[in-house]
Formats: C-alpha cells, sequence, structure tokens
C-alpha cells in the first residue's frame, strides 16, 4: 500500500483518539471494524495523535513527539513510523489538502456530510478525504428494474451524487406498485415506470445525468447489448445493478456476461422478511454461481427424493413486500453501489449480507471460496476463456 505524502497530517475528525484507564490508546471510534487499540506504556503514541492535529507539517509532528519526550530518546524513524502506520490504517487525513477542482464550491456544500461518513468508513490511506466522492462523481452504473428495489437505489445513488446513471424497465405504474415504489405518485398510474422514474430523479439532483430506456431484458445478449452500448462517449459502465427479479434466470445471465466483460455488479431484494445484496467482481472471490451453488450444499431442507426445494420456500406470482423492505434492499444496493466505486467501505466481493427481520440480531450473511467446477467463472479460470453467458 502506498501512503500519500501529507503536508500537515491530521487524526480524522470521526477517529478522534482517546486514552483508555489502563493507559492504552484507542483511536477510529466505537465502530466494530474501523476502532483499534494500541499499546502506549511510555505516553509517546497519546502524544503523537495529539500532535498530529492538522497544524503541524510531518517532520514538526516527530520532532513535537521527540522534544516531549527526551528521556526515551526516541529515534526520530520510529516517530515517523508510527506515523506511517496510523496514516496507513486509515486513521489519519491531509489538513493541507486543496479540495479537488473538479467538484464546484455548490457540490462540496451539497455532498459534504455524505463525504464526511464515507471518511469515517474509509480505511483506505487517500490524498483527499473528497476522493471517494470524485470517484462517484465519474462513474457510470447501468440500473435493470426500477421498482421497489431499484427504485430506491436509484434515488439513493442520485441523491448521493453518482455521475451518470442508466435505467432499464419495461413496466407501467400499477396501483399495487405504490405500498412499496416510492418514486410513484397516483397521477403515475397508467404511464410507463421509465418515465416517472426519470422525472422524479432529475428533480432530485439536476448535477447527476439520468436517462433510461423502456426495454425488457428477454435474455442475456440483452443484458450484453445493454452493458456494452449505452454510456456517453462510448465508455463503458463501471457496475451493473441488478434489481429485476424475472425472468427467473436473469441473475444467472447477469453473472455470466458480467464475468465476460469484466464488469463488478451486485443485485439485491427480498423474500419476506429477508433482505439481502449480493456483491461480486468477476477475479476477486466467488461469482454468484460458486455462492448459489455452496449456500445449496450447505443448507439442509431435509427435502425427500426429487422433492423441489421451493416446497420449503414457496414462490409465489408476487413478491410479498412493503415500502420498508423494498428501502431496505434499494438502500443496501446502493451501498453496494458505493463500494464498488468508490471502495468505502473496503469489501472481498464474493458475498451476500442483509437482514431478517423477524430476528434483529440475526444477520443474512453468506461467504464462499471460488469453486474450481463452477460452470461460470471455474470454466473461465481453467482456459482463459470467457463462458458463453447463456
Amino acid at each position: 500500500m502506498t501512503v500519500p505524502a501529507m503536508r500537515r497530517p491530521r487524526i480524522k475528525p470521526e477517529h478522534r483518539a482517546y486514552r483508555t484507564v489502563d493507559g492504552h490508546v484507542r483511536i477510529g471510534s466505537v465502530v466494530h471494524g474501523i476502532g483499534a487499540e494500541v499499546r502506549d506504556p511510555d505516553g509517546w503514541v497519546w502524544t503523537l495523535v495529539e500532535a498530529m492535529d492538522g497544524t503541524r507539517a510531518a517532520t514538526e509532528v516527530v520532532a513535537e513527539v521527540a522534544r516531549r519526550h527526551p528521556g526515551l530518546r526516541l529515534p526520530e524513524p520510529d516517530i515517523a513510523q508510527a506515523m506511517a502506520d496510523l496514516t496507513g490504517a486509515g486513521y489519519v487525513e491531509d489538513a493541507g489538502a486543496d479540495p479537488p477542482a473538479e467538484l464546484s464550491e455548490r457540490e462540496r456544500e451539497r455532498y459534504g456530510r455524505g463525504m464526511t461518513l464515507m471518511r469515517w468508513m474509509d480505511l483506505t490511506p487517500r490524498p483527499s478525504a473528497w476522493e471517494p466522492q470524485l470517484l462517484l462523481r465519474r462513474a457510470r452504473v447501468l440500473l435493470v428494474g426500477v421498482g421497489g428495489t431499484g427504485g430506491a437505489a436509484a434515488r439513493d445513488l442520485v441523491a448521493s451524487g453518482v455521475g451518470r446513471l442508466h435505467c432499464v424497465e419495461p413496466d407501467v405504474v400499477e396501483l399495487s406498485n405504490l405500498n412499496r415504489q416510492t418514486l410513484f405518485r397516483e397521477h403515475d398510474l397508467g404511464r410507463p415506470k421509465i418515465d416517472a422514474v426519470l422525472a422524479s430523479l432529475r428533480a432530485l439532483n439536476p448535477d447527476t445525468t439520468v436517462t433510461g430506456e423502456r426495454r425488457e431484458v428477454r435474455g442475456p445478449a440483452d443484458l450484453a447489448d445493454l452493458l456494452t452500448g449505452r454510456p456517453a462517449a462510448g465508455a463503458r459502465y463501471d457496475a451493473l445493478l441488478l434489481a429485476a427479479d424475472r425472468p427467473p434466470a436473469i441473475r444467472r445471465w447477469a453473472n455470466r456476461v458480467c464475468l465476460a466483460s469484466g464488469t463488478a455488479w451486485a443485485e439485491a431484494g427480498y423474500r419476506g422478511p429477508l433482505v439481502s445484496v449480493g456483491v461480486f467482481t468477476p477475479g476477486r472471490g466467488a461469482c454468484w454461481e460458486c455462492l448459489r451453488d455452496t449456500e445449496i450444499e450447505r443448507r439442509d431442507l431435509r427435502l425427500a427424493p426429487g422433492q423441489d426445494e421451493d416446497v420449503a420456500s414457496p414462490r409465489m406470482p408476487w413478491n410479498p413486500a412493503n415500502a420498508v423492505t423494498a428501502g431496505l434492499s434499494g438502500g443496501l444496493l446502493a451501498h453496494a453501489a458505493l463500494m464498488l466505486l468508490c471502495g468505502v467501505p473496503r469489501i472481498e466481493p464474493g458475498c451476500r449480507f442483509g437482514l431478517n427481520l423477524m430476528l434483529p440480531g440475526d444477520p443474512v450473511e453468506q461467504r464462499a471460496e471460488r469453486r474450481p467446477d463452477c460452470p461460470a467463472c471455474g470454466a473461465r479460470q481453467a482456459d482463459g476463456t470467457p463462458m458463453d453467458p447463456a
């Protein structure tokens, strides 16, 4: 990892350190996955984090720590290394960094609260705390399906400042949609969903480029065409977000098409009270089929020979849902997009995570190793060529 040089190193405000009763230094907040504890028997680590307040250059920080602990005879390289370790762990920002010129003052005001949240979750050293927001602004995203999950994901991404979002949806607005698809209003009944979505999203954030088309995905060729032919100036999409649940094979198609094109993707939805999102990056971790096949093997449904697994969890012509489950799944999908596009927070792809609303303390979490026998990524790995998306 390359640690950026910092003019005036400062512990991030969200990661402000404190001393424990036994003299250790806790830094990074009390959030699991961020915070850490450092042993500090001689007290100089605490002096170091205090000196890193954004008012001193790095050399001045080192000199200040050495000055305040003369009896320890601390080698300056050791102090500098401790500062580099804290920076490499993601707890430090550069108070002297100029905001990126690509982001206007208006954008910095608009996205300021989001920047501080990403700074809190971001454990990657960066030249500027605004870098994740800049990555999001440059991103191009393809979203298939803008119903309950997709509409919430689109709303959250546009509000967060995604650069370009292209939405694909074939349906019209129906009365039964309105209990969960919150981009629509009663006056939209009978109107193509894509028209209502574009109007709503453009009104939400005129700085984001939102486009769309009324189109049904009927096979992997449709997804491949969408991925390769839509962004402005011939640029490819940075991520595919799948929020459609039909045809039933659409996730398999997306997996194969994204493997063939090298496109990161995520899919989300709800199954009754279970709300989850899957996150996948070709070449890193399990693909969707690896994860699905491993999960099928892991579950013990105690089915009789020949019984279909749907008897254990029946599927209906409609998907039971409300605005809560749709909003949660859409929020998770947008969160997955931010992870893929901005690297905040860092995640190893090839996993599924979410919530069980029946038991709030019981998270949904699935992870698998990449399978050499996987018919999608395993065969691709073996001979170096992509699988046929079909």
